[in-house]
């Protein structure tokens, strides 16, 4: 069976557990088998959802906010050793 194939098989256990339910399938829902295929097919439980389209991936992405974060602190480092030197 191909890589493919499987991954096709992971999308579609979760697709048909979302259709069972009627609402967004919990790790909980499925064997402790099936969620490590899930997983290792598709990536953290996040992420499978998105991939199976039952899930809207974030605006935002984690690379996008860390980005940000790193230059929001590195201005306002900036702007504290501007203070203190104003300060002196």
């Amino acid at each position: 069976m191909t890589n493919d194939a499987k991954t096709n098989i992971a999308l579609e256990l979760l697709r048909s557990k979302a259709r069972e339910l009627n609402a967004l399938p919990k790790k909980s829902d499925f064997s402790p088998t099936d969620v490590c295929f899930i997983k290792q097919k598709l990536g953290a439980w996040p992420r499978a959802l998105e991939a199976a389209g039952l899930k809207e991936p974030p605006a935002v992405s984690a690379k996008q906010k860390s980005y940000r974060k790193r230059q929001r602190m590195k201005k306002a480092r900036k702007q504290n050793k501007t203070e203190r030197r104003n300060q002196e």
